[in-house]
């Protein structure tokens, strides 16, 4: 921390405020500040860009940039009143016509299905827009809570093109991007005019912490040791390895929060032998998700046996799909596909060793994730070799649509919509790195998407897309993590009841330096 001016009054100190925050691992290497284009963000992006629309950690919706809004009966229509006396952070006025301009701009982007419902946007008033729907659209508040959907400046982001995002960010969120490091920090400063906090916040602006550092650092145990030792003030992802240690710590505070990670083993169905469905389940029902859970993670956390965290109604399927460990199962369709066991514990197949490309990021808490996966497929006669790519890297290498054949992953998200997102057959390569394309799956896909007239119908059309999908056996489930965040007690202080289902500007609105 440091002071910003000597001369200050004791009020005014509390104003000058700066703090150090380490991202999570799973957010390394974004690429961009642009909501509208990017397949990947990280914790600043929240900070920067204010949506219309903010989640609370019961999963509820609230009013931010909108004040209120009304749905019409049939779905085919929304109109959003928007607060008044908004600005971005270069002067451009927040108004209808700025919400006129944005939700055009996602055409031809990855990110068009959350607008995709939409077919048109009427400005009502300068504070009234009226979205006119192409189909019902009962998962719109949740697309607009997104950080995909933080709001640019609509003339800033026309006359800056493909480096919007990367040379400026210009949003009406509580910090101003000052600059931009990919792969190594983001530094934000107040924005000294915000006053529009939602009310997830008590306090609505402008931010008490004056600056605020994101730092990437890949290696989990160099951003501990940073922590431990002062240099950082706030691990948004605390490795539960590290729990341990960081509860030892008199300055060190965690706080845990439920979880929206999935860890999985994506395989490539195009490439062989995960193009046969029986190597496949094999695969699947070899991994020991209960012995990864208490080994890796001593018990915090809990199993994944299917695709969806835990908390969202859609993970609820029907329980013969869900997949646990079962060697026997696992042997049983090895033997069927024709792999058979080999003398020295490697099945074999027309004379080849059953050998396959394991791919993982260099994050330590993957590698020793990957490292038990590794165990456990060799366990039941599969030798895997393992691949380390650079954190930020990997997404391109996927993306080479090659070599590929297992993976070890996470995603981070709280929507049944995920499952579209990496296993649709739009998105082969990245983010599908399971290579799916499947007929049936593109019809049920179709169908959770653009067909749901209400919530009820939606969750019933992602259960039936999640069931196929399970059924096909195009990743195995692993685990599901807490959100585990460490901060200085002695340095920061953070809000009682963290109002967000994650770390973000709702949040550090209500954070202060104490040091």
């Amino acid at each position: 921390m440091t002071l910003a001016g000597a001369t200050f009054g004791a009020a005014n100190l509390a104003w000058s405020q700066e703090a150090t925050f380490v991202m999570s691992t799973n957010e390394v290497g974004a690429p961009t500040y642009n909501p509208v284009k990017a397949t990947m963000l990280n914790a600043a992006t929240s900070m920067i860009f204010d949506r219309l629309v903010v989640q609370d950690a019961d999963q509820s919706f609230h009013p931010h940039l909108a004040e209120s809004w009304e749905e019409a009966p049939d779905g085919m229509q929304w109109i959003f009143h928007l607060k008044q006396g908004v600005t971005f952070h270069n002067g451009e006025p927040f108004n209808a016509a700025a919400i006129a301009a944005w939700i055009p701009s996602f055409t031809g982007t990855d990110n068009e299905y959350m607008v995709g419902a939409i077919d048109k946007v009427e400005v009502v008033d300068d504070y009234t827009v009226k979205f006119v729907m192409k189909h019902p659209e009962p998962n719109l508040l949740f697309n607009f809570s997104s950080a995909f959907m933080g709001i640019p400046a609509p003339k800033a982001y026309k006359d800056l093109g493909d480096n919007f995002g990367v040379t400026q960010a210009i949003g009406t969120g509580p910090f101003k991007l000052e600059s931009f490091a990919v792969g190594q920090e983001t530094v934000l400063v107040r924005n000294e005019d915000y006053k529009w906090g939602s009310e997830l916040s008590d306090n609505k602006g402008p931010a008490k912490i004056e600056k605020l550092t994101f730092r990437e650092i890949p290696e989990e145990s160099t951003a501990f040791l940073e922590l431990k030792t002062g240099g950082v003030d706030l691990l948004l992802g605390v490795p539960t390895d590290f729990l341990g240690e960081l509860k030892k710590e008199a300055n060190v505070q965690v706080l845990t929060m439920p979880g929206l990670d999935v860890a999985y083993m994506p395989m490539n169905v195009t490439s062989a032998p995960f193009d046969d469905i029986k190597v496949r389940e094999a695969t699947a029902f070899a991994i020991n998700q209960k012995e990864i859970l208490a080994s890796i993670y001593g018990g915090v956390g809990s199993e994944a046996h299917n695709f969806l965290i835990s908390a969202l109604p859609e993970s609820e399927i029907d329980p013969k799909l869900n997949i646990s460990y079962d060697p026997e199962r696992s042997a049983k369709m090895f033997d069927e596909a024709g792999w058979k066991m080999g003398a020295n514990g490697i099945r074999e197949k027309d004379g080849k060793p059953l050998t396959v490309k394991l791919w993982t990021q260099s994050d330590t808490e993957f590698k020793r994730l990957t490292e038990a996966v590794q165990a456990q497929l060799k366990a039941v006669g599969m030798n895997a070799e393992i691949t380390v790519f650079d954190s930020s890297a990997i997404k391109d290498q996927y993306k080479k649509l090659t070599e590929h054949q297992l993976a070890v992953r996470s995603y981070n998200w709280n929507n049944a919509d995920i499952i579209e997102w990496f296993f649709s057959g739009e998105r082969l390569g990245y983010p599908n790195i399971s290579m799916w394309n499947d007929p049936k799956g593109e019809e049920l896909k179709t169908k959770a998407m653009t067909q749901s007239k209400t919530q009820e119908e939606r969750i019933a059309n992602f259960k039936a897309y999640h069931e196929y999908v399970m059924s096909q056996f195009v990743f195995a489930p692993i685990y599901q993590p807490v959100q585990n965040v460490g901060y200085n007690k002695e340095r920061l202080k953070l809000p009682e009841k963290i109002r967000a289902t994650q770390i973000e500007s709702t949040s550090v609105l209500d954070m202060e330096v104490v040091e």
